[in-house]
């Protein structure tokens, strides 16, 4: 019988460690804690001036799960904060294995990928050969250290039955914002997939003004200045990436992402040649952290984000992407309902991926059709007079863009329309109308626009803003202007959303809770608060 992970890789470590002189009987039980997962025991198993350092601070994480295969991502990075995290120019070679059980004893494929400077050291394996609809577990080996043991699963096969699928809704985690405390409750319960709707870090300086500063550990004077090359956007992944609870969210579930601004900078206009450097810089390190597949990686300035990810007969989701191909925002924050707010040669996905959006759209054998959406969709008036405001950045500022997509749907009778959101920093359920000019037109769809994990800091219940929204916007269904994230169970009859709440992100001490459920249903579209 061939040994097992575990086995395996105890004698290896210990084998090393001997020759080296490292290893000590307190050694020998924290490697035995090392091979079950628990890295930040394994220090001991390696101690004196020749120890290894262990490269995986940064956490492990699984993505974009297909029905036979998931991406594996970790990033070797000792000292995360530097520019090169610690790491030398050469190329290490990063074993991996996946197993059927969280012991790690049966396992199923293994490999090794090498870790390249020219990346930053990430690893991004595409694991095929997996069985559909299937819980895994992973690890990864660099030298004698082993990471953490992560949790993942496959989506079911092409058209198959699947009852239910479990998923969190979360983004906009600025760091110096807040306690990452949703994270850990989000990890609490893991998901099938989490969907992270953008802005995973903010390209801000991190000084004093930070509530974390006083607990952040010594920084570089680099992350005195806002984000700006390739090395700077490294360390402030690898300053976000060290959250502890982020870490752990990345570990238990396996995630689906897409960007907004802040990966870049606020409100970046894509149609700006003189930031063609500064996209590809931030593009660059986006792809080096995420657990995506290669057809992602940028090539300089440009990449493909939008893809789909199909949930057997249950969901199909449209991932896509608001920032990099969109007509410059009108000047503003907000206006009115003018000419250029309707003109229909403005894109906010650019042609090639609202046709493929459009194309998409209702045709798939699900029940659900979700656009995995970053700013929001539905119409929303900030004025309740007779005149009316729009934001410039949300898709109200593309009312073409905008009704194309609800046309799309409304003549596919695409009734389990849903579309998540973020960017916000509030919760809005919204219904989407097939005309919004008529408030009693049909609900062709909803939207959960999830309030962020972070930014914004603490949040509360309402005010007089958000109360004079709900007055001129019948179709939003609730609102409110807490953290948190939102955690849905889908099945076949109901979507169900419960909106997490977190009543405090500037203290270490916290409560969460189940603010308010919505659900909608496939047949008959619009949101009810239970």
């Amino acid at each position: 019988m061939s040994p097992s992970w575990e086995d395996e890789s105890a004698a290896v470590i210990a084998q090393g460690l001997r020759r080296r002189g490292f290893l000590t009987a307190a050694g020998l039980a924290a490697t035995a804690a090392l091979v079950a997962g628990r890295p930040e025991r394994a220090h001991a198993a390696v101690s004196g001036s020749r120890a290894m350092p262990y490269p995986f601070t940064l956490g492990i994480a699984s993505g974009d799960p297909l029905s036979t295969a998931v991406v594996l991502w970790t990033r070797l990075a000792p000292s995360p904060f530097e520019v090169d995290g610690g790491m030398a120019t050469d190329s290490f070679p990063v074993q991996w294995v996946v197993t059927e059980d969280a012991s790690m004893a049966t396992v199923v494929r293994r490999g090794t990928a090498l870790a390249h400077a020219e990346y930053a050291h990430s690893v991004h394996v595409d694991v095929g050969g997996l069985r559909p609809d299937r819980e895994y577990w992973y690890q990864f080996r660099c030298g004698p250290h082993l990471s953490g043991v992560g949790r993942t699963r496959t989506a079911p096969a092409p058209g198959a039955h699947l009852d239910h699928l479990d998923l969190v809704v979360a983004s906009c985690q600025s760091l110096g914002a807040g306690w990452y405390h949703a994270w850990k409750d989000a990890a609490s319960e893991p998901a099938d997939l989490v969907y992270f709707a953008g802005d995973y870090i903010y390209e801000y300086a991190t000084d004093a003004t930070s509530v974390r500063w006083p607990y952040t550990p010594s920084l570089p004077a680099d992350f005195t200045r806002q984000t700006d090359t390739l090395g700077r956007f490294r360390q402030q992944y690898g300053l976000y990436k060290s959250d502890p609870d982020l870490q752990e969210a990345h570990r238990v579930s396996p995630w689906m992402v897409t960007w907004d601004d802040h990966e870049v900078f606020n409100d970046y206009d894509a149609e700006d040649p003189s930031l063609y450097q500064l996209r590809a810089n931030a593009y660059r390190a986006f792809w080096e952290h995420m657990p995506l597949r290669p057809p992602q990686r940028p090539s300089g300035y440009t990449a493909r984000m939008y893809r789909q990810l199909d949930y057997g007969d249950l969901a199909r989701f449209h991932v896509i992407d608001t920032r990099q191909y969109k007509t410059g925002q009108l000047p503003g924050s907000t206006v009115g309902d003018t000419a250029e707010r309707r003109d229909p040669s403005r894109q906010i996905l650019g042609t090639a991926q609202e046709a493929w959006l459009l194309d998409s759209l209702g045709s798939g054998a699900t029940t659900w059709d979700v656009m995995a959406n970053t700013v929001l969709f539905s119409r929303l008036d900030s004025d309740e007079s007779s005149g009316e405001r729009f934001s410039t950045g949300q898709w109200d500022a593309y009312q073409a863009a905008q009704q194309r997509v609800i046309d799309t749907v409304a003549a596919r009778n695409a009734g389990g329309f849903v579309v998540l959101t973020g960017d916000i920093h509030r919760n809005y359920h919204l219904d989407i109308l097939k005309d919004f000019e008529d408030p009693g037109s049909e609900v062709v769809g909803v939207e959960f626009a999830g309030t962020s994990i972070s930014s914004g800091r603490d949040g509360g219940e309402t005010d007089s803003g958000l109360e004079l929204r709900k007055r001129a916007n019948p179709h939003l269904v609730s609102a409110d202007l807490r953290r948190g994230y939102l955690r849905c169970r889908i099945t076949h009859d109901v979507w169900t959303t419960q909106v997490r709440a977190i009543d405090r992100i500037s203290t270490l001490d916290y409560r969460a809770w189940t603010s308010h459920t919505l659900v909608t249903e496939p047949r008959r579209p619009g949101l009810q608060v239970s």
